[in-house]
C-alpha cells in the first residue's frame, strides 16, 4: 500500500496516482486531496475519475465521496473497457481521458470511454489540443487513440460530449529530445454559434495570423466553426510543426474578453516557447510523464516546474525509473526505463 499526500499536487496528482496503480496493481491511499486549494477535496471531476477507474480495473475503494479529502483504492485484476462517464458539471473531459489513457495504452484491449462535461474549459487542455497536438505525438510512439467530439462544453454549463478510443498497438520508446526547425503554425478557432454574428472565431484565427505574420511566422487557418453549446464560449488553438514534433497553445474566451486578447495570448505563448530548445510544450511536458515512465524514451521539456516535481515523485514512489538532466539553456531531459509492468 503506497500512501500519497495529495496537499501539493491537486486533481493531478489523484488521477496520476489512479492511473499508475491500475497499471501496477499497487493500492494506494491518498491524503489532503487538494489540501492546498482555497475548497479542497474531491469536487465532481475528481470523482468521476475515481469512480471510472474503480470501474474499468473491478477497484475496492473506500471512502469516494464529494468532499472527501482522503481515499483509498485498491485495484482488481479485471478489466472494463467500456465505460460512460456524466461529470455532472464543466469538469474537464479531457482530464479525464488522461486518467484512463495510460492503462489504455499498455493494455491488450480496445478501450472507449464516452464522457460529458466541459471540453474546453480552463486549467485543462481544450479537445483539439489533445486531437491535434497531444494524439500525434503519442501516434509516433506507436499509440493508436482518437477522440470523437460530439458536442463542446464550455464553463458554465459544460453539456459537452466526447468519446475517447483507443487500440492495442506496438510501442515504441519516446525520443522528443530535439524539435528541428519550425514549418509553420496551424490555427484552430472555435466559437458559440450565439456569438456567430460578432465573428468571434473568425477574429480569433485572424489576430492571431497577424500577429504571428508579424513575428516572421507563417500560420495557416485550418479551421474556424461555430457550434452548439450550453454557454456562450470560444477557444483558439495554435499548432506549432516542427521538424520532429508538434507543440500546442491554447486559449479561451470569456465574457470581457477580446477575440484579440484570445489570440494575443496564444501567439505570446507560442512565442515563449519558441524561444527555448524544448522538444514539447510547458502543458505537454506534464501530460506525457506517465505513458513516458511506462513504455520508456526521452524528453526535453522547457523547465522543470513544481507540478513536474511532484508528479515525478509519485511516479518513483509507483517504481518507475526516471532520470533527470538539466542543460544550461534552461530546459530539462526526463529519460526513463520502461515500467517492469508493462515490460
Amino acid at each position: 500500500m503506497r500512501t500519497v499526500d495529495g496537499a501539493d499536487g491537486g486533481g493531478q496528482l489523484l488521477r496520476t496516482a489512479l492511473s499508475l496503480s491500475a497499471v501496477t496493481g499497487t493500492p494506494f491511499r491518498i491524503e489532503n486531496i487538494r489540501g492546498e486549494r482555497p475548497n479542497p477535496g474531491l469536487k465532481p471531476q475528481h470523482l468521476t475519475a475515481v469512480e471510472v477507474m474503480a470501474e474499468l480495473c473491478g477497484a475496492d475503494v473506500e471512502s469516494a465521496e464529494l468532499g472527501a479529502e482522503s481515499l483509498t483504492f485498491r485495484p482488481g485484476d479485471k478489466r472494463h473497457t467500456s465505460l460512460r462517464a456524466d461529470i455532472g458539471t464543466a469538469g474537464s473531459v479531457t482530464l479525464l481521458f488522461d486518467t484512463v489513457l495510460p492503462v489504455a495504452v499498455v493494455d491488450d484491449e480496445p478501450y472507449r470511454l464516452t464522457a460529458t462535461g466541459g471540453t474546453d474549459v480552463n486549467w485543462s487542455p481544450t479537445i483539439e489540443y489533445h486531437r491535434s497536438v497531444k494524439f500525434p505525438l503519442l501516434a509516433a510512439q506507436g499509440v493508436d487513440a482518437a477522440i470523437d467530439p460530439a458536442r463542446t462544453g464550455f464553463y458554465p454549463a459544460g453539456g459537452g460530449k466526447a468519446t475517447l478510443q483507443v487500440t492495442p498497438a506496438s510501442l515504441s520508446p519516446f525520443g522528443l529530445d530535439r524539435r528541428g526547425d519550425l514549418d509553420g503554425v496551424g490555427l484552430y478557432s472555435k466559437a458559440s454559434e450565439s456569438l456567430a454574428d460578432r465573428n468571434v472565431a473568425d477574429r480569433q484565427a485572424a489576430h492571431a495570423r497577424e500577429e504571428l505574420d508579424a513575428a516572421g511566422v507563417s500560420a495557416t487557418v485550418q479551421r474556424v466553426e461555430y457550434v452548439e453549446t450550453a454557454s456562450p464560449g470560444s477557444s483558439l488553438l495554435l499548432r506549432a510543426n516542427y521538424e520532429h514534433t508538434v507543440a500546442g497553445f491554447d486559449a479561451l474566451g470569456e465574457r470581457g474578453r477580446t477575440s484579440e486578447a484570445v489570440a494575443e495570448d496564444a501567439v505570446r505563448r507560442f512565442r515563449a516557447f519558441h524561444d527555448t530548445a524544448a522538444a514539447v510544450d510547458p502543458h505537454m511536458a506534464d501530460q506525457l510523464l506517465v505513458v513516458l515512465a511506462l513504455v520508456g524514451g526521452r524528453v526535453r521539456i522547457p523547465a522543470l516546474t513544481d507540478h513536474v516535481r511532484t508528479n515525478l515523485a509519485l511516479l518513483d514512489r509507483f517504481g518507475s525509473d526516471v532520470d533527470i538532466d538539466p542543460a544550461a539553456d534552461g530546459t530539462h531531459l526526463i529519460e526513463a526505463n520502461a515500467h517492469p509492468a508493462v515490460d
